[in-house]
């Protein structure tokens, strides 16, 4: 379906046109893209130049299963919030002692990546505006979800949570927590978000933060 994550943000690009006001507006007027670090921020920085909109990044960490890490049970994101699969819990057997040690794992871990891809600077302030949440495909949606909750927590106006991806559930339940779902692709059978791209190799630091630094000004007036 798609060449690879920068492919997928062009296209899913085009149906989020809607959501770039007429210039010239002023910052708070903006829609701001909030790319899912890691997948999402090349998806996110596509959006954001197709939109002409501000791009900043926020780091959600997914909570795996023991001896399973790819089946999701949860998620965190920067500011402590937090979504948790009570039935995947359960299913799986997780001990109170395991899923404690995998929050602390990957507590850790995000903030890690917090301090490598903000060098320093804040976050953009979303108080009031719109916020587009941009992954790079929806298997559990636990990760968008934690997402929506964060930015519900910075007073976020509107969330909409964009992807190329996604599997029907998952649509669904992100959709009853967020004003909206774009999601370009919604197949019968999902079977995993990888399957949808010619290349999905993982994507690293460095080109996380290349994309971080020339998605900077990406809202700056012509000339």
């Amino acid at each position: 379906m798609f060449a690879d994550r920068r492919d997928a943000g062009r296209h899913l690009a085009q149906r989020l046109l809607a959501l770039a006001p007429d210039r010239p507006v002023v910052a708070p007027d903006l829609p701001v893209v909030v790319a899912l670090a890691r997948g999402g921020v090349p998806v996110g920085f596509e959006v954001a130049r197709a939109l002409a909109a501000p791009l900043d990044v926020l780091v959600v960490r997914k909570l795996g299963a023991p001896g399973n890490p790819e089946l999701g049970v949860g998620a965190i994101a920067e500011g402590g919030a937090a979504v948790l699969d009570v039935a995947a819990v359960t299913r799986v057997g997780m001990s109170q002692t395991a899923l404690d040690a995998i929050m602390a794992r990957e507590g850790e871990e995000l903030l890690r990546r917090v301090e490598r891809y903000r060098e320093g600077r804040a976050r953009i302030d979303v108080r009031g505006r719109t916020v587009i949440v941009v992954d790079d495909g929806l298997a559990t949606g636990l990760s968008a979800l934690a997402a929506v909750r964060a930015l519900r927590a910075d007073a976020a106006a509107r969330i909409v949570v964009a992807v190329p991806v996604g599997a029907r559930e998952s649509v669904a339940m992100v959709a009853a927590e967020s004003d909206e779902v774009v999601c370009h692709t919604i197949p019968r059978q999902l079977v995993a978000v990888g399957r949808w791209y010619g290349d999905f190799a993982p994507v690293s630091d460095a080109e996380v933060l290349e994309l971080l630094a020339g998605g900077r000004g990406l809202d700056a007036p012509p000339g």
